[in-house]
């Protein structure tokens, strides 16, 4: 079981930057892969960003790849997403998932955060 809770979304110019953080709680969290995915109204939800919690292992995906950056926090049970070189296009509600790495799908989702990137 994984709850998760993100925050850190806000309003923010064009060119200008945000962290969002996904405060996860859970046992055994090593065996989980986290992603960060983006929706807009009318849009189906899309990846962004995932990380182990264990090991080296990201991924982005190529729009937000060079200005994206996901980290984490293990003694905090947090996973970051710091955003630069924000895009109006970046404009969406973001939420963090969870999965058991060896598998694909995310199981566990967060409430979600609003960010929008004024032009």
């Amino acid at each position: 079981q994984v709850q998760l809770v993100e925050s850190g979304g806000g309003l923010v110019q064009a060119g200008g930057s945000l962290r969002l953080s996904c405060a996860a709680s859970g046992r055994t969290l090593n065996n989980y892969a986290m992603g960060w995915f983006r929706q807009t109204p009318g849009k189906e939800r899309e990846f962004v960003a995932s990380i182990w919690w264990s090991g080296d292992r990201t991924g982005y995906a190529d729009s937000v790849k060079g200005r994206f950056t996901i980290s984490r926090d293990n003694a905090r049970n947090t996973v970051y997403l710091q955003m630069n070189s924000l895009k109006p296009e970046d404009t969406a509600v973001y939420y963090c998932a969870a999965r058991i790495r060896i598998l694909t799908e995310y199981a566990y989702w967060g409430q979600g955060t609003q960010v929008t990137v004024s032009s």
